[in-house]
């Protein structure tokens, strides 16, 4: 890959750019802490923090995980919405970079172009979470290892195949499998394959890890030996021209159909990131099947969130105030508020005479 134009120890861009020891090391805190979200007691450990979402698109999982993740963890979260702040527009990237990073302790963008969101995270003092761009989806990656680990335990030497469309979805799914040493397939017709770019990023991670990559236009042949069968829209944003174009490519062959599904192997199980295009790129059947695990899939993504949130946030912003230092600092404002007459504009809210303030 090209020079990082962003800090890898601040951010999170790309799976690329960590090894597999810290990848694993953050699957293990994100089962931590579903383990304590099933108790009802995940910690407060972004206690006061405010993550600021910046959306250039709509998102169903993205942005409810990360906002849900963020009460869950103590703090807070902001959802911009597309269209409703001014970066790249009215505002330079740069200025929108450096105001929320004195108004946020951490930042989310989903970007139509990932070079805008890696030119917000080289401005931004304060870590910026990829949330998804053209290139990648780096947090939907780290969801879905977690989720082939708790259902399939060790990973080494399983067979991940990717059916279907050069999506975001499947360059991340790519380079994350080969990290933790599986055999990745991307199986889809000549002109929808993934580009070498993206196998040649693959292929550094098998030299590393194990496992292979491979690309295919036998799809049948490839789901013989899959441990885990994923697909994708099979079109997106600006491709709605070539809907009949790509459905007359894809379809049949390529649908994951309970008829595809019957040639994988016992205890091959079915992903999918979603929003889902049901009975075009996966048939009702199998999405809705025994196999499928995509509802564990997509709860996964809050889980996912909270583990990145913590791992790039906790220790950044402090520790959290002590009871005392608060107290002082109550103390100071309410009687600057008393001093200045203004406790009394609100009399109803006083308390009556004679009776001792509560805290």
């Amino acid at each position: 890959m090209a020079a990082r134009l962003y800090d890898p120890e601040k951010d999170f861009i790309d799976t690329q750019d960590y090894d597999r020891e810290e990848l694993e090391r953050l699957l293990d805190l994100i089962a931590l802490l579903k383990d304590a979200d099933k108790d009802g007691a995940c910690p407060e450990l972004l206690r006061d923090v405010s993550l600021g979402m910046i959306f250039e698109e709509p998102s169903t999982r993205t942005r409810v995980s990360f906002e849900v993740a963020m009460v869950k963890l103590g703090g807070h979260a902001l959802y911009l919405r597309p269209g409703e702040i001014h970066m790249g527009a009215r505002e330079s990237i740069y200025d929108t970079a450096k105001v929320l990073s004195r108004m946020c302790d951490v930042i989310e963008a989903r970007t139509l172009k990932h070079e805008t969101c890696v030119e917000l995270a080289r401005w931004s003092d304060v870590p910026v979470i990829n949330g998804l761009t053209d290139v990648n989806h780096p947090t939907q990656a780290i969801c879905d290892i977690f989720t082939m680990r708790e259902q399939l335990g060790d990973l080494r030497g399983r067979t991940c195949v990717f059916v279907g469309d050069r999506t975001n979805v499947c360059s991340s799914t790519l380079w994350i499998t080969t990290m933790f040493g599986m055999n990745v397939v991307h199986a889809a017709p000549a002109a929808y394959q993934a580009p070498a770019e993206w196998v040649r990023e693959a292929q550094r991670n098998v030299d590393r890890h194990g496992g292979s990559v491979t690309v295919t236009d036998d799809v049948l042949d490839a789901v013989r030996i899959a441990d885990v069968v994923y697909t994708d829209l099979w079109w997106w944003v600006d491709q709605e021209d070539e809907i009949p174009e790509r459905r007359a490519a894809f379809m049949p062959t390529f649908q994951v159909s309970a008829d595809l599904m019957s040639r994988t192997p016992e205890g091959c199980i079915f992903m999918h990131c979603l929003p889902a295009s049901r009975g075009v790129e996966v048939t009702d059947e199998v999405i809705d099947g025994p196999q499928s695990v995509v509802f564990d899939q997509a709860e996964n993504r809050l889980h996912a969130e909270k583990g990145i949130l913590v791992w790039k946030t906790y220790g950044r912003v402090g520790q959290p105030a002590s009871p005392d230092l608060r107290a002082h600092h109550r103390g100071a404002a309410e009687s600057f508020l008393a001093t200045a007459g203004w406790d009394r504009v609100h009399p109803a809210k006083a308390p009556s005479a004679g009776t001792p303030p509560t805290r």
